[in-house]
């Protein structure tokens, strides 16, 4: 299989939103199979159609550890079904090399989607594990959102970005978030105590 380009942060492909896939076909599966080697090949815990300049509805995750087997999952056509809580994500993308910041993320989310066969699942992912957060951030790439739109704290962000010779935060892609913040920072504050309280 082929190891595919992975487009860097400024490419207006990222930004775009990605179309359905009608049907699975012969070209398709070998895309989502170039997906999975490029994913694995730099690294990553997921990898969605666009960050490879394509805007299809597909995206791959494997949330595997260390010495667990390879698991890899593929979405095709996904969509997040139910969403709650709220918790502080430290994330970084293989289209912003280096870069990690601070973002918002929902703490528990279930997504159905089609596997590379064409058969629907659904699955759940609960108490903002690896999976919850990697699920929300492919998502978002096939909207043209990127993790950085859910920044927590704008000068970090800015500040990675620069270090990192990437192009700036563009504003007016920043995700409005109140209430998810709102509840972070109700969670940050009932931890210190609990802390202090020890």
């Amino acid at each position: 299989m082929a190891i595919l380009k992975i487009l860097k942060y400024g490419d207006e492909v990222l930004r775009k939103k990605s179309k359905e896939v009608s049907k699975i076909s012969k070209k398709i599966r070998i895309l989502i199979e170039n997906m999975i080697d490029t994913m694995y090949a730099n690294n990553g815990v997921g990898l969605a159609a666009p960050q490879v300049g394509e805007n299809l509805r597909i995206f791959v995750i494997d949330v595997s550890m260390d010495d667990e087997p390879l698991n890899p999952m593929v979405f095709v056509n996904p969509k997040i079904i139910k969403k709650s809580g709220a918790i502080k994500s430290n994330e970084g993308c293989l289209s912003f090399p280096k870069a990690y910041v601070d973002v918002r993320r929902y703490k528990n989310v279930m997504v159905k989607a089609l596997d590379i066969n064409g058969r629907p699942f659904v699955i759940e992912a609960k108490d903002g594990e690896l999976l919850a957060r990697a699920l929300q951030h492919e998502y978002d790439h096939l909207d043209g959102i990127l993790f950085i739109d859910h920044s927590r704290n704008i000068f970090d962000a800015t500040q990675v970005l620069e270090e990192n010779n990437l192009p700036p935060l563009e504003q007016d892609k920043l995700v409005c978030e109140d209430e998810l913040e709102e509840e972070i920072v109700k969670q940050e504050k009932q931890d210190s105590a609990n802390n202090e309280g020890k």
